[in-house]
């Protein structure tokens, strides 16, 4: 189970920004979204770790066989013939750190500082394919962007078993029993990788019109 070890070195703010429903407060201080991107970099441990599986049929080669059971899934992997299955976090340090602000009573921090975590851990989600991209285009492959489990008509009851296949573990994840990932901000997620000489069109987009939680604030 390869492990993947990187640095971010720059937190986007951008990003930091809509994670805490700040997009439209034109008035709500740049240097306060600055200065908590340059705290969270002290605190994050990022690590990922992945595998590499033969796909064939909805069903994931790995042992023991894993069956996806998601129809945007399935479509999304259409002709793919592997799929790497990954998990990456930041770590339990900035988690810890957002708790504490919390308790203090300094939401404001607490909040800044949390949405900094999920940007970061995103960036390093971000990282991971990137990577791959690389790597597996040099073999032939061109790679589909990244499916978790939740995301869309997913369940994320299907976190137990994926959780097994992806090197969470190896990473020092864990599973609550409602199938949320710890430390929180983490990310578990499959990717298609297809022979570019039998590419073909897929329909299905990264975009909010393909997942069913029509109440999430992130919503475009």
């Amino acid at each position: 189970m390869p492990i993947y070890n990187a640095q971010i070195l720059k937190i986007d703010a951008a990003e930091v920004r809509r994670y805490a429903g700040l997009r439209k407060a034109q008035n709500f201080g740049e240097k306060n979204i600055l200065d908590v991107c340059q705290e969270a970099l002290l605190l994050l441990e990022v690590r990922g770790a992945w595998e590499i599986y033969n796909y064939k049929n909805q069903t994931v080669a790995s042992e023991p066989p894993f069956t996806i059971l998601s129809n945007s899934v399935i479509k999304h992997l259409d002709g793919c013939e592997k799929v790497i299955c990954m998990a990456t976090t930041v770590g339990a340090a900035i988690e810890q750190e957002i708790t504490k602000k919390f308790e203090r009573g300094d939401y404001l921090a607490s909040v800044l500082l949390d949405a900094a975590a999920t940007a970061a851990v995103e960036q390093a989600a971000d990282l991971m394919e990137k990577n791959f991209a690389a790597q597996f285009s040099k073999d032939g492959y061109k790679m589909r962007w990244r499916f978790s489990p939740g995301y869309g008509d997913w369940n994320l009851t299907e976190q137990e078993k994926f959780f097994k296949i992806c090197g969470a573990e190896k990473i020092g994840l864990h599973l609550t029993s409602a199938m949320m990932l710890e430390p929180r901000k983490s990310v578990t997620a499959i990717i298609g990788l297809e022979k570019i000489s039998t590419q073909k069109n897929f329909s299905i987009q990264k975009s909010c019109a393909n997942c069913n939680k029509l109440d999430c604030s992130m919503r475009n």
